[in-house]
């Protein structure tokens, strides 16, 4: 079968992105190996640009524009973390943006749109499509719609996460036995998976969504693509997306990769350990990764284990209440 994109798709994505994207450490957390009993190796995305692994794909896409294209400027659709990496991607290459974004969307994540120069739409999300919105937005203008995964430079681009991971482990010497990616659309778990596979074909992959958006969970088992339940709701705002998209999913499909939810109360509880056990700040929906380890759902004893910390753009009160829960 013919895919969106190919491994070398994702190598011509890390050379397009070199020198402007972070390439982010693998880094370890004794606490969190002895908690799990076995050797976590964690590749943090919240220190990305943006603090989201999105700018690589928003850089990859909006960078291969042509002159024409840039000058009529660019429309996407996002919950936050697409929304800013399209916004800074854009800044940096001189284009304007425009995002339409959900009236629900953190604060903080609206706030940092606008401050990379994007102008922001808001819509319902409960009752308005957002691509239908978009269009809308877009008009006579002739602007290039940029999708928050289903395209293949997005997908590339997000796949150098997953190159990256697997240049660093081969550096070290380590053949992981498993990874544990976050997964809204596909984009990153397409992208990085693709590359991951290609340097350790022996290797377990699992995507993680909130309970409530399971759709490629069911999706994998089933075989056909399926939707999320219309008015579900999660504290995992990153990874609220109505379905896989038609090009990632078939690449999640035949590699084999396998679904794990995690509740609003463990991503909620990862979000606090992360702080307070490793230092490092994510979001519900970029920590979700690590609220499998830690609520067990995938066995880690013994095993080698990748995860992605996607995101870190967590509102201060969230986070605040995240440490709380683990005094009250």
């Amino acid at each position: 079968m013919t895919y969106a994109i190919s491994y070398d798709d994702i190598l011509s994505a890390a050379e397009q992105i070199r020198g402007v994207a972070v390439r982010t450490p693998l880094i370890e957390s004794p606490t969190l190996n002895a908690r799990v009993s076995g050797r976590v190796l964690i590749k943090p995305e919240n220190l990305q640009r943006v603090g989201a692994f999105k700018f690589r794909g928003a850089y990859n896409r909006l960078s291969r524009l042509t002159d024409e294209e840039k000058a009529r400027g660019v429309v996407a659709f996002s919950s936050g973390n697409h929304a800013q990496g399209i916004a800074h991607a854009a800044e940096l290459l001189g284009i304007k943006a425009t995002i339409v974004m959900p009236k629900d969307a953190p604060e903080l994540k609206l706030a940092n749109t606008r401050g990379y120069g994007a102008d922001v739409v808001l819509y319902d999300r409960y009752n308005e499509n957002r691509e239908e919105v978009a269009a809308r937005v877009v008009g006579d203008s002739g602007a290039t719609v940029v999708p928050p995964y289903n395209d293949p430079f997005i997908m590339a681009g997000q796949g150098t996460v997953g190159l990256e991971i697997a240049e660093d482990l081969e550096a070290m010497g380590i053949t992981p036995d498993q990874a544990v990616i976050n997964c809204g659309g596909g984009g990153l778990c397409s992208g990085a998976y693709m590359a991951l596979y290609k340097h350790f074909p022996g290797l377990d992959g699992y995507v993680v969504e909130p309970e409530a958006f399971d759709d490629v969970t069911r999706s994998l088992i089933s075989g056909t693509i399926e939707q999320v339940d219309f008015g579900a709701r999660s504290v995992c705002d990153a990874l609220l997306t109505p379905s896989a998209g038609d090009l990632t999913f078939p690449i999640m499909r035949d590699l084999g990769l396998k679904g794990v939810t995690v509740s609003d109360d463990e991503a909620l509880d990862a979000v606090a350990y992360a702080a307070i056990s490793m230092k490092l700040v994510g979001e519900p929906g970029g920590v979700a990764s690590l609220a499998t380890l830690l609520a067990g759902k995938v066995a880690c004893q013994g095993k080698t284990t990748v995860i992605v910390i996607s995101g870190g753009n967590i509102e201060p009160a969230q986070l605040q209440a995240c440490l709380e829960r683990t005094v009250s």
